[in-house]
Parts: C-alpha cells; sequence; structure tokens
C-alpha cells in the first residue's frame, strides 16, 4: 500500500468498496442502500472511537466532543439534536440511519470526487431530465481498498474496524461482488454473520429489507 495514501473514513472505505475496479462504475447490487451504508459507517466510526453506543435500539453519545473529520462531525451533530422525554435517550438506530443517509452520503461523495477518488459524470434520462453518475476517478483509491479489504479478509476479519467494514459490506448486498463464487459462499455467510453482531449494520439491512419489502408491495398488482 502507498504510504502517502490518504487516511480513509469507513464510510470512504465502504463506498469505494462500492465500485468496481475494472468497470470503475458503480455495483449495481450496491443501489440506493449504499446510502444508508454510509450512515451505518459513520455510526461505526464513531463507535470505535468511543464516542457512541447502542442502548435499546437508540444511539447514545458518550463523548459529545465534535471529532475532527467533517462527516464524522456532521453525523455527530445529527444525533445530538436536544429533545424531551425519549429523545433524550437518542434516536432510534434505524430511523437515524434512514433520515440521515442521503445527506451523509452526498457529503462523502463530494469528498471523494475532490479528492479525485471519483468522478461525476453529468448525464440525462431519455435525453431530458438531468442527473449524475459517479466512477472511478483518476486517483483510483478503489483498488488499494479492495487490496486491503482482501487481505483483511484472509486474515479473517481479525481487526474491529475489518469486522465493521465486512458487516457493512454484507448489509449493503455487495458481499457477493466480494466474494463471488460458489466456492467462496462460506466467506459471505461470515460477513452474514458479522452484520448480525453488529448493532450498526443490522440497521442498515433492516433500512435496505424496508425498501425491498416497500418496492415488492408496490409491485403486487402486476
Amino acid at each position: 500500500m502507498n504510504a502517502d495514501a490518504p487516511r480513509l473514513t469507513l464510510p470512504e472505505e465502504l463506498v469505494l468498496l462500492s465500485f468496481d475496479p475494472v468497470s470503475k462504475r458503480k455495483l449495481w447490487r450496491a443501489g440506493s442502500s449504499l446510502a444508508y451504508g454510509v450512515a451505518g459507517a459513520a455510526l461505526a466510526e464513531l463507535r470505535l472511537a468511543g464516542r457512541v453506543v447502542e442502548e435499546g435500539g437508540r444511539v447514545r453519545v458518550t463523548n459529545p466532543l465534535p471529532p475532527d473529520e467533517p462527516l464524522l462531525a456532521t453525523a455527530m451533530a445529527s444525533l445530538q439534536r436536544p429533545g424531551k422525554g425519549a429523545r433524550d435517550r437518542g434516536p432510534r438506530t434505524v430511523a437515524w440511519v434512514r433520515s440521515t443517509s442521503r445527506h451523509l452520503e452526498e457529503a462523502c461523495l463530494t469528498r471523494l470526487v475532490k479528492s479525485g477518488a471519483l468522478r461525476v459524470e453529468p448525464r440525462r434520462f431519455l435525453g431530458v431530465i438531468p442527473y449524475r453518475r459517479h466512477s472511478v476517478g483518476p486517483v483510483d483509491l478503489t483498488a488499494q481498498t479492495r487490496g486491503r479489504f482482501e487481505l483483511a479478509r484472509r486474515g479473517g476479519f481479525a481487526d474491529p474496524r475489518a469486522r465493521a467494514l465486512a458487516a457493512l459490506a454484507s448489509a449493503i448486498g455487495i458481499s457477493g461482488a466480494l466474494c463471488p463464487g460458489w466456492g467462496r459462499r462460506q466467506e459471505r455467510q461470515a460477513m452474514h454473520r458479522l452484520m448480525r453482531a453488529d448493532w450498526a449494520a443490522r440497521a442498515v439491512h433492516k433500512n435496505r429489507m424496508r425498501d425491498s419489502a416497500d418496492a415488492g408491495g408496490s409491485g403486487g398488482g402486476g
């Protein structure tokens, strides 16, 4: 690994894992669930730093000092909004992930674009509706991130940070892309178990499953 490579946050690493280093495009399996993953990764990063815990399905701040990293500082600020009654115990984890996901994802993508790790491609749907598509940028941190993930996988995800990243990757549905093939199903199952044991990743997965159920319900009459 390049010693001069920037120190990436867990949200940034998860985003980069969601891009194919060959095609340079976002994995279709990540889809809209990547936004939930970014929010969950911010929680996991704060947890690893000893700043938050989960109690009774709610996120409680244990160290109110704002982190130096802007994205994590934004996440912390949204966890500390003043409230009364139940809100004093902190927001519900699943609801917080859903409500902050788009904002945190946009901030994370913007930072990666500024660093050159991603680029933005303006597009038009049906030649009319403008939208943006992200792809791997000139500073290819995607392959490096994949390489670090592979080393962690070979080591059995022994490090708490590696376990958190593997759990989040499973939560957003990209474990199959990271560990493809029938022969690696046990590795995918191991990542799924890590997800089940990680409260931040579980919140991400619950939101993803809710979207899947809503989409199935809306299409049931077709």
